[in-house]
């Protein structure tokens, strides 16, 4: 049978796979324009590059949540600059990790992580609904926030 739908479950991994892989591509091309502003960011080669973006994905999807819940109360304290601090972490953890993907300065992660915001709010507004079609949720997906 030709016409028939594949599950719900088959559709839901789909989706779930399109997102990881715009979001992986979309990390990619904010770190690499952000290695491209900065000359203290060093991306590396193209791979380092790509496996950047995904430690970045990942921390941000996985240790990001966790270190804006444990510090919900400075962020209160400090009207959400707590925040940005878990940000600039999340970009220390990705260079720390990934041989090659170097950021050299606090100045410049604090820049870099502004510019990362930046570009993610752009990312948002140009690939908000394809992104959100393909986690299968109604609004905008954010990437690294």
């Amino acid at each position: 049978m030709s016409g028939v739908h594949p599950p719900a479950q088959h559709r839901a991994g789909i989706r779930f796979l399109t997102y990881l892989l715009v979001s992986w591509i979309a990390n990619a091309v904010v770190l690499g324009i952000v290695a491209w502003i900065f000359a203290d960011v060093h991306a590396g080669t193209n791979g380092q590059l790509v496996v950047a973006a995904a430690v970045f994905g990942v921390l941000n999807t996985i240790l990001k949540p966790l270190l804006r819940l444990l510090t919900l109360p400075f962020a209160v304290i400090t009207l959400g600059l707590a925040w940005f601090f878990v940000s600039m972490f999340m970009l220390w953890l990705t260079s720390l990790l990934v041989s090659g993907f170097d950021v050299d300065g606090f100045w410049t992660y604090v820049w870099a992580t502004i510019v990362i915001w930046l570009l993610n709010l752009v990312v948002d507004l140009v690939m908000g609904r394809g992104r959100a079609a393909a986690a299968g949720a109604g609004g905008s997906v954010a990437v690294t926030r």
